[in-house]
């Protein structure tokens, strides 16, 4: 889905808060030594979390929102490189239906529409409460990509993130450095020769199956594109073909073996903040049963 409070953004996907159901962070008893990573279930449930407890924050401030799942759209996939999955391929082709689910989600998003009905001063009013006001203190991260990153420690989603994980500093470091080695990663494995000589012969499959695309992206927009008609046989015809022609290539293989290579060497460069993040999020975890519960 997404984070750096633009006002869309901020509407869309309103994400935490705290004090307003009187939660306080208690440190656990153990702290794990190696935290396991979150299961989508957890994931799910600091999410759940962090929108309960910025709903309950607003609605001190005068305000309204309302949750929405972090997966509002339950087969909505990435493939960043190549669609490898038969099966999702089968029911979703290129995921031309996915795209117009996610269009009808942001249509009927409560938060955006509740935002849009709000006079242009009480809007602005709702975002510094939910935000932080833009004069208020502001912390900063270098990304691993250069990009320097800043928000306001302050508002709901700041209180939001402070009940759940105590130290906001920290806490934005890990997730700004860690979200960002996702996109690094991929851009490595994309980038990797044996990656490009994988897709020739990837190419050179579809080819032998009428479908004579250079590259998985050009695949993509072919079949992608707003203002072109293509039915919904053709589309999952061609995707289930990409899929399997990933797998007979060896792309697929050479994907998910560049991929852990470069994730690899990723999480080991940046082993503090990934170490540091799984530990907060798994220290959460408590903090957020309690404060769904309690909604």
């Amino acid at each position: 889905m997404r984070r750096h409070h633009k006002a869309a953004v901020a509407v869309a996907g309103i994400a935490t808060i705290c004090a307003a159901v009187g939660l306080t962070h208690a440190q656990p008893q153990t702290s794990p030594q190696r935290p396991d990573a979150l299961s989508e279930g957890e994931k799910d449930l600091l999410h759940e979390a962090e929108e309960t407890l910025t709903r309950s924050c607003m609605a001190g401030k005068g305000f309204k929102t309302w949750v929405i799942p972090r997966r509002p759209v339950p087969d909505d996939r990435e493939f960043p490189y190549v669609i490898d999955d038969v099966e999702w391929a089968s029911r979703h082709g290129y995921g031309n239906d996915i795209l117009a689910q996610r269009a009808k989600v942001r249509v009927s998003d409560p938060n955006r529409q509740y935002f849009a009905g709000l006079t242009s001063s009480e809007r602005q009013r709702a975002l510094d409460a939910l935000h932080g006001e833009k004069s208020g203190k502001r912390i900063s991260v270098k990304s691993p990509n250069g990009m320097t990153i800043s928000r306001v420690d302050g508002g709901c989603t700041a209180d939001a993130q402070k009940a759940l994980y105590g130290d906001l500093d920290t806490w934005f470091r890990v997730l700004t450095v860690t979200d960002a080695l996702e996109t690094l990663r991929s851009s490595m494995t994309a980038g990797d020769a044996e990656f490009a000589k994988s897709v020739k012969d990837w190419s050179a499959c579809m080819y032998a199956r009428g479908l004579p695309y250079k590259s998985p992206q050009e695949a993509r927009a072919a079949f992608l594109k707003p203002h072109r008609r293509i039915s919904r046989e053709r589309e999952i015809r061609a995707a289930v073909t990409e899929a399997r022609c990933a797998a007979r290539s060896g792309l697929s293989r050479t994907i998910h073996r560049l991929d852990e290579q470069h994730g690899t060497r990723l999480r080991r460069q940046y082993q503090d903040e990934v170490r540091t993040r799984l530990r907060m999020e798994n220290e959460a975890l408590p903090h957020a049963r309690a404060a769904v519960r309690s909604s």
